[in-house]
This record gives structure tokens, C-alpha cells and sequence, in this order.
């Protein structure tokens, strides 16, 4: 095995159509990925560095709080090779995944919501992921549906954001996954048709909330993750061909891109008089990739810092920050609405039995669809049989988009009644809008 940047790679490998995924351990132990790129796309002018600058945007969204993108580690140099470092496993995608026999429509239906909701809010930032399709969409051990890759063909090739592109593979998706994992139910087939007509007809948000309205469609009436990751925690992807990763260079070769150089107390002439600055006018995202691929650039990885060196990379960072504003843009503008992340639920779906018999307890169960924050999310019960309402607050942890809450309701008497039990939430929800829904079940008795 190889190292790069702290990684440890593997011999497990796929191709890409940016060059080749490696499964590999980062510096804590955990599994992660490491991407070499191929050389000839970075080969066109200003490729390098649109991609520090598609790379540093998902950084910040990642620290503001989005989630939903697999997490960007570094970005780095080797010699004449250029690796992204991804902080979380890079396998299994969906691709992977899209034969296995044992997935459902409930799987297949998280995977769509969650990357409707993903895609919606880059749309919403002035973003688009650019290429996506099932090798991009990663799903964790939890289950959740993770989208990589996000940005970088765009850049490497000098195209702008288009989100009808997303939106039309997301619509492919849908009817991919209809002709596969819903092969077998009619019902969820049909579903996953009316979402694809209604993401290009009206957009992703419309269609995510038309599989959450229609999820009665699904067997069992569910959205489930847990076949998802069930299969996520067991995959172990196949070793390349030959048994051999691709081979690094000394780890004392290597540079990150994304730190801007801080100032030097002198500075650095080409010329009588002439400074770098003067002579070539340099952006600042040239300078980040002048200053990383020289000798005396930033740090290295592998070499102990001196104090020194400590002081230029506090400066760097403050550097960094400052360059992201400017190339962020609109994807900061949205941001800044927000100092902290905080929790925000999205929708809400409840299910119910279908029927109810004497002396029995109905088990109503209502699904949050949440942004993946920890909050305190405060809910009312609204049952038919009574005019007030049950109401509940419940904390509600990080790291995962959805939430489930339950109401316990027992019937008595003798009667046949079609009874409903309604879930409303009350905050902290976007403002000016109404999340709440319903579950119809019979009593018999």
C-alpha cells in the first residue's frame, strides 16, 4: 500500500470519468477515498484553478451546514498528479448497488427524496452539482444518500452551473430505479414516473413532495433507509485488477492547494524592483497554485513545523477565508442569512395501519424530514376523536435527515369508525410555511 497526504490507499479501485477513485484510510483510521485525476483534463487553461475554487465553495457549504455532499478533506498536488482527499468512504454508489437483488422501492424512494432535497438547495445557492448520475451518489453506512463530486467536471471544463442538467438526470434516476428496484410493485413504479414528470415539469421540490404525498403507493406505505444500510455497513467493494493501487510519490512531494500563502516580510524579486505582484498581475487563485507547487510554498505533509511555520499557516487560513467570500458569491449571500446551522424541518409523512380491531392500540408513526441538524423540533398530535391537540417536543440529534416521532391511541368501545390522526409541526420550521400531514385507519369492532 501507498500514502498521500496522512491517506492510506488501497488496492481497491474504480474509474471515473475525472480519473480514479481509490478506497483508502485517512490520518483518524476511518474509511475515506482519495481521487487521482486524470492529467489531460487539467491540462486546459484556468482548469487548476477552477477547481480549487469549486472545491474551496464546497468546504464552506460544509461548514455552514449543508449536508447531503460527500465531505472534501484537501486537494493536493503530487509531483504532476492532483488528488482530492474525501473525508468519508467513496463507495458503495448507487451504480454499485442498482443490481443488487434484495433493494426495494422503500430504499429506492430515501435515495430519491434525499437527492431531490440536496440538489433543490444547491439550485437555491446558485449551484449545480454538474454531473450527476448513479456513480456519484454515494450511500453511507447509515443509509443516507450522499452526492459526490459535486462541481468539479463543470470545472475542469469551464462550464457554468446548469441545474436543468441535475434535473433531468434526476429524472432519469427516478425512472431508472422504477424499472429496478420497483420492478415489482406497480404501484411504486408509477410513483417514481409521476416524480420524474413532475422535477421537469416543476421542479425538484415538487417532486420530492409528491413521493413523500404518495408514499401510500410503496409497499408497507413506507420510506425506509434500513435496507440501505444494511447493505452500506456489509459492501466491500472488489481489489483492481492485479492486486496493485496506484503508486504515490514521497510523501515530502506533496502540497495542499487550498491554502493561500501568507505575506513575507520581503518580498521575492524577478527583476530590479520588480515584484511578482507587478509583473504578472496574478489572481489570487494563480498565486494559491504558484505558491503550492514551488519549494517554500505551503507546508508539507510529513515535516514537523516550526513556530515559524505555525505563524505563516495561522495567516494562511485567515487568507483563505477571505478568498472564499469573494469566490463563493452567491453561495455566501445565501449563507449569511444564518451565523450557525439550526435545526429546520422540511416535511412531514405519517403512516398508520389500515385497520384496527377491539381493545387494541394503533401505532401511528410520523417521519421528519429535517436539514440533518440537532435542534428541538415541537409537534402537535391532532386526533379526530378529540378536539385538542396532543402536543410534544422532542430533541432531535445531528447527522441525520430524518426523524420519526409516534402517537400511541387507543380505541374502545363498540363501533366501526374510519378514525384520522393528524401531524403538525410547529417549529422550527421555514417561515411561511405549513408542514403537516395525515394517516386514515378503521376501527372495527
Amino acid at each position: 500500500m501507498s500514502m498521500i497526504a496522512g491517506f492510506l490507499l488501497s488496492d481497491r479501485i474504480r474509474a471515473t470519468e475525472l480519473g480514479t477513485w481509490v478506497e483508502a484510510r485517512g490520518p483518524d483510521g476511518r474509511r475515506a477515498g482519495a481521487l487521482r485525476f486524470d492529467p489531460g483534463l487539467l491540462l486546459t487553461p484556468g482548469a487548476r484553478e477552477r477547481l480549487v475554487q469549486a472545491v474551496i465553495v464546497d468546504r464552506r457549504l460544509a461548514e455552514s451546514g449543508m449536508s447531503g455532499l460527500v465531505p472534501i478533506a484537501d486537494l493536493v498536488t503530487a509531483g504532476d498528479e492532483v488528488w482530492l482527499l474525501a473525508a468519508h468512504p467513496v463507495s458503495p454508489t448507487l451504480s454499485e448497488l442498482l443490481s443488487a437483488p434484495a433493494m426495494d422501492p422503500a430504499s429506492a424512494a430515501a435515495v430519491l427524496v434525499e437527492s431531490a432535497q440536496t440538489l433543490a438547495a444547491l439550485h437555491a445557492a446558485g449551484l449545480a452539482h454538474g454531473s450527476f448520475h448513479p456513480s456519484t451518489v454515494l450511500v453511507a453506512e447509515d443509509g443516507a444518500t450522499l452526492l459526490g463530486e459535486r462541481g468539479l467536471a463543470d470545472a475542469v471544463r469551464g462550464l457554468p452551473p446548469a441545474p436543468e442538467r441535475d434535473v433531468t438526470a434526476w429524472a432519469a434516476l427516478a425512472r431508472g430505479l422504477a424499472a429496478t428496484w420497483a420492478s415489482g410493485s406497480r404501484g411504486a413504479a408509477e410513483l417514481f414516473e409521476r416524480a420524474a414528470v413532475t422535477a421537469t415539469t416543476r421542479g425538484l421540490p415538487a417532486a420530492r413532495d409528491g413521493l413523500l404525498a404518495g408514499r401510500e403507493a410503496l409497499p408497507g406505505g413506507l420510506i425506509s433507509r434500513d435496507l440501505l444500510a444494511e447493505t452500506a455497513r456489509r459492501w466491500s467493494p472488489p481489489a483492481s485488477p492485479g492486486g496493485a493501487g496506484p503508486q504515490v510519490r514521497d510523501e515530502g512531494e506533496i502540497a495542499t492547494m487550498l491554502r493561500v500563502p501568507g505575506p513575507t516580510q520581503e518580498p521575492v524579486h524577478f527583476g530590479p524592483g520588480v515584484t511578482p505582484a507587478a509583473s504578472h498581475g496574478e489572481t489570487t487563485a494563480e498565486k494559491i497554485w504558484r505558491d503550492g507547487s514551488r519549494p517554500g510554498g505551503p507546508a508539507r505533509y510529513g515535516m514537523r513545523a516550526k513556530k515559524a511555520g505555525r505563524a505563516r499557516r495561522r495567516r494562511a487560513v485567515v487568507s483563505a477565508a477571505v478568498f472564499a467570500l469573494v469566490i463563493a458569491g452567491a453561495v455566501l449571500a445565501w449563507l449569511s442569512v444564518r451565523s450557525s446551522p439550526d435545526l429546520v424541518v422540511r416535511a412531514a409523512t405519517v403512516s398508520a395501519p389500515k385497520t384496527l380491531g377491539c381493545r387494541r392500540t394503533a401505532t401511528i408513526t410520523g417521519s421528519l424530514v429535517t436539514n440533518g441538524e440537532a435542534g428541538r423540533v415541537t409537534f402537535q398530535w391532532l386526533r379526530s376523536d378529540r378536539k385538542e391537540p396532543i402536543e410534544q417536543t422532542e430533541t432531535v440529534p445531528s447527522g441525520r435527515t430524518t426523524h420519526t416521532v409516534q402517537l400511541r391511541w387507543t380505541v374502545k368501545g363498540e363501533a366501526t369508525a374510519k378514525l384520522t390522526a393528524r401531524l403538525r409541526v410547529l417549529s422550527p420550521i421555514p417561515q411561511g410555511q405549513k408542514i403537516e400531514d395525515k394517516a386514515t385507519f378503521t376501527y372495527k369492532c
